[in-house]
C-alpha cells in the first residue's frame, strides 16, 4: 500500500509534508488494520506487509529528484490507499494485461506487445514489479 519518496534535498517543504503525511498515514492504517477473514493471524500478517511495504518503497525511492517522478509516487501511493481500503486487501490487486501469446518470440509484434502491456498497467502497479 505504499511508494517510495524522493530525499529532503529537492523536494519543496509542501512536498516534503505530503510525503511524510502519506508514510505516517500508511501506518496509522496499518496499526487499524483488519483483515477481511477477521483471523488474529491473517491481520497480523497482513499488518506487517504493509508497514514493510512502505518501508521498502520509501528507502528505494528516497533519491528520486524529477519532480514528475516525485509526483508519480505520491499519486501510486494515494491509489493504492484507496484501493488497499475499498476492498480491504493490503496487496496490490491484479490486473488483466493484453495476452503475450499473439506475439512471436522476438522482433516487432512482441516489442509492440511489451509496450501495449507496459502503458496499460494501473499507476497502482507501477513500483510492485520492481519490488516483489
Amino acid at each position: 500500500m505504499a511508494v517510495g519518496w524522493p530525499s529532503s534535498q529537492v523536494m519543496t517543504p509542501v512536498t516534503r509534508q505530503e510525503v511524510l503525511g502519506l508514510y505516517r498515514k500508511i501506518f496509522r492504517i496499518a496499526k487499524k488494520w483488519q483483515s477481511a477473514s477477521g483471523q488474529i493471524e491473517e491481520t497480523i500478517k497482513e499488518k506487517e506487509y504493509i508497514k514493510n511495504e512502505a518501508k521498502t518503497l520509501f528507502k528505494k525511492n528516497k533519491n528520486v529528484m524529477d519532480p514528475k517522478l516525485i509526483k508519480q509516487c505520491i499519486e501510486e501511493c494515494e491509489a493504492r490507499i484507496e484501493i488497499g481500503l475499498h476492498y480491504n486487501i493490503p496487496y496490490p490487486r491484479p490486473i488483466h494485461l493484453p495476452p503475450m501469446g499473439l506475439a512471436h518470440k522476438q522482433g516487432r509484434m512482441l516489442r509492440h506487445q511489451e509496450k501495449l502491456r507496459k502503458i496499460s498497467k494501473p499507476i497502482y502497479l507501477k513500483s510492485h514489479d520492481e519490488v516483489s
